[in-house]
């Protein structure tokens, strides 16, 4: 069961988290697990608030239907997004998820903080799976330049005298050389600086995030 409490951290609706709580609950598969969760906050009415929520897997689009009765969920999951960003606005700002195929997905009136957030973890967790499918496409490679040795033996014809046979010598193609990639710690630096760069993240933040990281080993 998933616990409310820590998806109340910015002020989100809690009456609008915990209905889609409830639903994504169900919807989680196998290791998925849900990292953040943003609510719209719109200026004026804000009685049907949409959410978006991030998981390991996934992103989650909540849109409730019939005047709040039903709950309309749509999901896209990391391997077809090409990147993710958000704007700043007078009120709120806007979610931006930009699929590799099809027009972009816009959220608006996401509260600043959570929309920062949001970025972060989605950013974060992009960027995870497009360093898996580098590591299994270096793995592909270093599979399909690894050499295969042959050993031929003929078999000489009988003649009168004894000859010596000479095995037809072997061609040995070395693997082309791999990158090693950098350890998970210095990614998470390194991203977290790059976060830190473009304004997205206050000092305190950058400081705290990396105090965690280093912790951690």
């Amino acid at each position: 069961m998933i616990l409310i409490d820590r998806f109340l951290s910015d002020e989100q609706d809690p009456k609008a988290v915990e209905k889609v709580l409830g639903k994504l609950n169900d919807m989680l598969t196998a290791n998925e697990e849900l990292i953040y969760m943003a609510v719209q906050k719109k200026p004026a009415v804000n009685l049907l608030p949409d959410c978006i929520a991030v998981s390991n897997k996934r992103l989650f689009y909540c849109e409730p239907g019939n005047f709040g009765i039903t709950m309309n969920f749509k999901d896209i999951s990391w391997k077809s997004i090409k990147e993710v960003s958000f704007k700043e606005e007078i009120f709120g700002s806007k979610f931006i998820c930009v699929p590799l195929h099809g027009e972009n997905i816009i959220t608006e009136y996401i509260p600043k903080v959570q929309a920062r957030k949001l970025y972060q973890a989605a950013y974060e967790q992009l960027e995870n799976f497009k360093e898996q499918q580098r590591q299994a496409d270096l793995e592909d490679r270093r599979s399909a330049t690894s050499p295969v040795t042959v050993n031929t033996v003929a078999t000489p014809e009988p003649v009168e005298e004894p000859q010596a046979f000479m095995p037809p010598a072997t061609s040995f193609t070395p693997p082309a050389p791999v990158e090693e990639p950098e350890d998970e710690t210095t990614l998470k630096l390194r991203k977290l600086k790059s976060l830190y760069d473009k304004h997205l993240i206050t000092q305190d933040e950058y400081e705290a995030k990396k105090a965690d990281i280093l912790d951690s080993l």
